[in-house]
């Protein structure tokens, strides 16, 4: 794993832990586009997925991307910085693929700063609020007889310390969740929900559309 501070970005192997990338990361004030966490299949099982639990569009934050097809080939999308348009555009296609493309071998995301941090949790409504401001991550998460709703923000002090007010709710430490998905984390009623989909163990990806189907199949 390459962290370059400087320049705001982070190469990952697909195989790396989520939590594995967080440790990688400490000290540096720069934080990933995931929260603390920990999922199945690591770095590349995420991006496959289209991330986890954002409030923002994942994709631009996947800088670039080694994967291989699955016919075998090895192909290298995007790059270091943040406009790299030569030849096609094969990594937001990537991203959200479930797999349909590929592996994901190496991936580069953009790190942004950050000041201060939180996570916490609360009792979940049913709903996932609109808060100021609105924390990065949200997700929530059946525990028991009942769900919590958890959000994870970061940036400067203030504005961290005005989401820990407009939250109300108690500090919590990274998650490891793999143990709700032993079948693998797939779409679909189970004990995860997140602003774009309920997530069960082994469920199925969503049915992507012809056109993506070709673009699989010339790859």
């Amino acid at each position: 794993m390459e962290v370059h501070a400087a320049d705001q970005y982070l190469v990952a192997p697909g195989e790396a832990g989520l939590l594995e990338v967080y440790e990688a990361l400490r000290g540096t004030g720069l934080y990933p586009p995931f929260p603390p966490v920990e999922l199945p299949g690591g770095v590349g099982g995420l991006v496959a997925r289209g991330g986890f639990a954002q409030t923002f569009f994942f994709p631009g934050e996947v800088l670039g991307l080694t994967f291989r097809t699955p016919k075998g080939r090895v192909v290298r999308a995007g790059g270091v910085v943040v406009k790299n348009v030569q030849g096609y555009d094969l990594v937001r296609p990537f991203v959200g693929s479930f797999g349909l493309l590929g592996e994901a071998l190496e991936v580069i995301f953009r790190l942004r700063p950050g000041r201060a941090s939180s996570f916490l949790r609360r009792p979940w409504e049913g709903s996932f609020p609109r808060l100021i401001p609105f924390p990065r991550f949200l997700f929530a998460l059946r525990e028991g007889e009942g769900a919590w709703l958890y959000a994870f923000h970061f940036g400067h002090e203030r504005e961290v310390a005005r989401f820990r007010e407009a939250f109300a709710g108690e500090e919590v430490g990274p998650l490891d969740l793999r143990s709700l998905f032993p079948s693998g984390m797939g779409v679909g009623e189970g004990p995860l929900w997140d602003p774009r989909f309920p997530w069960r163990d082994g469920g199925e990806a969503p049915p992507p559309p012809e056109a993506f189907l070709r673009l699989a199949e010339a790859l």
